[in-house]
């Protein structure tokens, strides 16, 4: 995708083959977003890489969901320049499913191949929801219908894979199956990601890079380089942590 300097997004060709690509995916220069006076985004520059996991962090109101609207094509109502490279798919918050269609309709919502539904069985085999083909979304638990969600985003194919705070709604134990899913699928698929996250630790255990926002500008870049599984305990992990938590603020006396 490209914009123009009045944030308008529409798609560029990706490349055949991701292997030994070295174009970046996503390419932001100067993006900047106001509401009235108050200015979210600051001459915002970034770029993530082919297959790069990328955490983004800040306080509310910091520009995070704002940035990835716009990476979305969902607010063209932004100034400077956005190139994402091929395809791009979104999960939010809400699995935003369609109640009155069935998961499997759900899962290939805007599909326009004759293989739809073979495509959005695959893809919710590949999630686990094989036998919720035929269910109706409300009859799904949370982490289920998130899950379907993920599936909606993925059997798209993705280069750019947009998570907009998808694991906030899920209890501790879903959360904790639903980041081995997702770490598991971006393996298998390679999108490059950007997760919207406000929990420091879920942005340590799944990114390759921790971007921090901060007033509509990036604050802080941390590159993680421990494998996966990762301890959370390691003095490196502990170290960033308390770095990331005093960009945003807060004050890690006493934090163990």
């Amino acid at each position: 995708m490209a914009s123009d300097l009045h944030g308008t997004v529409t798609t560029l060709p990706g490349p055949g083959d991701r292997a030994g690509q070295t174009t970046p995916t996503v390419v932001v220069r100067g993006l900047s977003k106001s509401f009235g006076t108050h200015r979210v985004l600051d001459n915002l520059d970034l770029e993530i890489a082919p297959g790069e996991f990328v955490a983004l962090i800040g306080r509310s109101g910091s520009g995070k969901s704002t940035l990835l609207r716009a990476l979305a094509g969902l607010d063209p109502d932004v100034t400077g320049q956005t190139e994402v490279t091929g395809t791009v798919a979104i999960a939010f918050q809400e699995p935003r499913l369609v109640p009155w269609k069935r998961v499997r309709a759900n899962v290939a919502l805007g599909l326009r191949t004759p293989d739809a539904s073979t495509v959005a069985i695959a893809a919710l085999r590949e999630v686990g929801l094989a036998d919720k083909a035929r269910a109706w979304p409300l009859t799904l638990s949370g982490g289920e219908a998130q899950r379907a969600s993920l599936a909606r985003a993925l059997v798209r194919e993705p280069r750019l894979l947009l998570l907009d705070e998808p694991f906030s709604a899920l209890d501790a134990l879903t959360r904790i199956t639903t980041h081995r899913l997702v770490l598991r699928l971006w393996e298998h698929h390679q999108p490059a990601v950007l997760l919207v996250t406000h929990d420091v630790d879920e942005a340590l255990e799944l990114a390759d890079r921790v971007v921090v926002l901060t007033d509509g500008r990036i604050s802080h870049s941390a590159d993680i380089r421990a494998p996966r599984p990762r301890d959370r305990a390691s003095s490196s992990l502990t170290t960033l942590r308390t770095r990331l938590l005093a960009e945003l603020g807060v004050d890690t006396e006493g934090i163990s």
